[in-house]
């Protein structure tokens, strides 16, 4: 089963130097049937403006992945680590005990678009930890590419949790078939363009819950970025954050 949830759909955060759609409830949007999917807790959809961002700010308990999809994003955080992540980068913080950090637009003429993704791990108290990935297109052209996992293989980014993150880019005639596990569930979000999943049409903004279903046609793609998230299929009644 294939249960759609629109872009127009998500919560939505206009701060005037931000706006964040919300896949799921978060901070101000709250829905009781939109908090979360198994250990996927949060889908953000942010826009920042130039020169812009979020000050130093504590985080525990939580694995937090940034995929930056326009622009540059810079990091600092209480661990000591500094990047600017550009598109095609991926980073993942474990919080684990406690971290602080920001996050600001690097740019001082441009916005930036990133996705920030809150996975619960499955042990809390650990020492924080900081990832971070660069995945050129190549590696995504027409095909899912693994890009988070439990074990860190094939240059994935190592998360605490028994779940995975794809990543793929598909236009035109790029199509890719991916079994799926009947006992898990998944996740599909898409980040950019339009593409057909098992013959459902999705935009921008997109994204559905998948249960029980035995594979997942990704195609007829218009500059479509996605990302599948393979998940624990539990049914988790996650608090708002």
């Amino acid at each position: 089963m294939i249960e759609q949830r629109l872009s127009e759909q998500r919560g939505l955060g206009d701060h005037g130097w931000l706006k964040s759609h919300h896949t799921f409830s978060f901070a101000s949007y709250y829905d009781p049937k939109q908090v979360g999917f198994s250990d996927l807790l949060v889908i953000n959809d942010d826009r920042v403006a130039a020169s812009r961002g979020f000050g130093a700010h504590p985080h525990s308990n939580m694995e937090i992945i940034s995929y930056v999809l326009e622009g540059e994003l810079a990091h600092k955080d209480s661990m000591g680590t500094g990047s600017v992540i550009v598109p095609g980068d991926v980073q993942l913080m474990s919080a684990g005990s406690g971290v602080t950090h920001s996050e600001f637009n690097n740019s001082k003429t441009d916005g930036v678009h990133f996705l920030q993704i809150w996975i619960v791990p499955a042990e809390n108290g650990t020492k924080p930890g900081y990832q971070q990935v660069s995945v050129v297109d190549a590696e995504k052209r027409g095909k899912l590419r693994l890009i988070v996992s439990p074990t860190g293989d094939d240059n994935a980014l190592r998360v605490r949790q028994d779940m995975k993150i794809y990543a793929g880019l598909f236009d035109g005639d790029e199509q890719q078939t991916i079994s799926l596990d009947d006992e898990r569930f998944a996740y599909i979000h898409v980040a950019r363009g339009s593409v057909k999943v098992n013959g459902l049409p999705f935009k921008a903004g997109d994204g559905a819950r998948v249960r029980n279903e035995a594979a997942l046609t990704f195609s007829d793609g218009d500059k479509a970025e996605v990302l599948l998230f393979d998940l624990r299929p539990v049914e988790v009644n996650h608090p708002a954050r």
